[in-house]
């Protein structure tokens, strides 16, 4: 066996190891469906890096952790859909196709560079006629599950979901919604219990035009989230 050589099943394992301790640095981010459209509220110190962004009309991107990595997907996923919305049309641009994309590209990188990207992704898509809402969550190596009702990403994933899986109710309004989401994240919050800055975004049904994409200031995130506790 020459000197230095290593499996391929334990570059693989070295692989993932990484990309889980990256990934696990991430502040946390939670997604959930209300009644009226999907929430997304994210740890995020920073006022100028965004983690959630609109893709599409009635597509949102969220994700956790390497910026620089997780922009260069978000701004690829916009380039694809404004293409293929383009060339095509717009009923033709979907969270499916572009998590599909999002797979192939982030397992190419796993299987194929020497370092994998240090990311998870979240591609959301508002329903209309009273079809079910998609939720996507897209792993470092390109694997792509789909879930109902809430998600879970970035440090102490396993503790937010255990939170969010008590908490969760099916069609609660928007306020209950933050508030759920809120609590789950001081439930992982270090030092005094509190979280960090949030972003805080929402697809909503009822919006003017095609896009349902709103971003809540922190002033209605405060005032929501203290009327649905009063």
């Amino acid at each position: 066996m020459p000197f230095g050589y290593v499996s391929p099943e334990q570059l693989t394992k070295d692989k993932a190891d990484y990309a889980r301790k990256g990934i696990a640095k991430g502040r946390p981010l939670v997604v959930v469906e209300y009644d009226n459209g999907i929430a997304f509220v994210a740890e995020n110190p920073s006022t100028h890096l965004r983690k959630i962004g609109e893709l599409y009309d009635r597509i949102a991107f969220a994700a956790v952790g390497r910026f620089s990595e997780y922009e260069s997907l978000r701004t690829a996923g916009i380039r694809l859909a404004d293409i293929k919305g383009y060339a095509y049309s717009r009923e033709d641009v979907t969270s499916r196709a572009i998590t599909n994309a999002y797979s192939q590209q982030l397992g190419q990188i796993f299987q194929q560079e020497p370092k994998p990207f240090e990311v998870e992704l979240c591609v959301a898509e508002l329903s209309v006629d009273d079809q079910p809402n998609a939720l996507y969550q897209i792993s470092f190596d390109g694997t792509a599950m789909e879930r109902k009702g809430w998600l879970a990403m970035g440090g102490q994933a396993e503790a937010l979901s255990d939170a969010m899986r008590a908490a969760y109710q099916d069609g609660m309004d928007l306020d209950t919604a933050l508030r759920t989401a809120v609590n789950a994240l001081q439930t992982v919050a270090t030092g005094n219990g509190e979280t960090s800055r949030l972003e805080v975004a929402v697809l909503e049904r009822g919006r003017p035009g095609r896009r349902a994409f709103r971003r809540l200031t922190e002033d209605d995130v405060t005032a929501r989230t203290r009327a649905s506790s009063s």
